[in-house]
């Protein structure tokens, strides 16, 4: 599933083709893919593009509206295998793989979902609101001190795992990422948030800051001032995630990992657990008892009261 920093670079090179381009018509081939009615898909014909934002996740489009407070916005959350294609203009969308296509003058831009399952989901909202109902209110961690990202980990008592990829506790990191993180900071996936030392919460800050920023500059710098067509969960030059039973780029042990129905979690038992192997089973009562069944359920969890 594209994370903070796939979603990033995305961004980054839709700024580049579509900001200040009118968005001439919508073609949606997937039924699946719209999930609202009003505002009307129609309405963003027409109109050029004013803003991009990243939330959590997603990536929202916000067209040239007046008062800004009325700006439609166009949602899209690709979830696990959607991509985006810059393609010529008009480029043809073929089922079963293309959802849907935004032409422009300069261009068209191609939605794809890899798999028989349709997760992805196109959005159309209007102002600030509309845009906050789809926000599930994660903490940019980013943007945030050590003491608010503190004080949002120890709020409650998860794994490392689920707190990270929580959408309500931090925004726009995933399975992959979460991995790295956790790599990065010597953590085991399984350590409760309540029960974390000051110093390893500041290890774990340290590490996910670093771990994302080095990821969006690493991926930047791959896609150069192409469009970026590599995105993936999998990369070669990841520490852990995707990579159970090679060795460990810090030590000799082999990466390990834990299942739990779609989900799966990489670590170096060596780095991050003190040489213990976790539990690799459905029945493991710490897992079952802190994970959605599925990537969709942590996905459309909402933001907290």
């Amino acid at each position: 599933m594209p994370e903070l920093p796939d979603i990033v670079i995305y961004i980054e090179a839709l700024e580049q083709r579509i900001l200040g381009q009118v968005l001439e018509k919508v073609r949606v081939v997937s039924p699946f893919l719209l999930r609202t009615v009003d505002p009307p898909l129609s309405s963003v014909e027409g109109k050029s593009v004013r803003e991009l934002r990243r939330i959590g996740k997603r990536i929202a489009i916000g067209m040239d509206d007046e008062p800004l407070k009325d700006r439609t916005w166009l949602v899209l959350h690709l979830m696990i295998a959607g991509r985006l294609h810059w393609q010529k203009r008009g480029a043809k969308v073929s089922r079963p793989r293309g959802l849907a296509a935004f032409d422009f003058s300069n261009g068209t831009l191609v939605w794809t979902e890899a798999g028989s399952k349709k997760r992805a989901s196109l959005h159309v909202v209007r102002g600030q609101a509309g845009l906050k109902a789809l926000d599930p209110g994660g903490l940019e961690v980013l943007d945030a001190g050590l003491d608010v990202f503190s004080q949002v980990l120890t709020a409650s008592n998860h794994t490392l795992k689920r707190a990270l990829t929580d959408p309500r506790m931090f925004s726009g990191i995933g399975n992959a990422y979460s991995d790295e993180i956790l790599f990065e900071a010597r953590l085991s996936p399984l350590a409760l948030t309540q029960k974390l030392t000051r110093a390893e919460i500041e290890r774990l800050f340290l590490a996910v800051r670093s771990t994302l920023t080095r990821w969006v500059d690493e991926l930047r710098s791959e896609a150069g001032s192409d469009f970026p067509e590599k995105v993936t969960a999998f990369r070669g030059n990841m520490a852990v995630h995707g990579r159970y039973k090679e060795q460990c780029v810090r030590c000799d042990a082999k990466v390990q990992r834990i299942r739990y129905a779609s989900n799966e979690t990489n670590y170096c038992p060596h780095c991050q657990t003190n040489g213990k192997l976790l539990a690799d089973r459905a029945l493991s009562r710490l897992l079952r008892d802190d994970w959605p069944r599925t990537p969709e359920e942590l996905e459309l969890l909402t933001r907290k009261p």
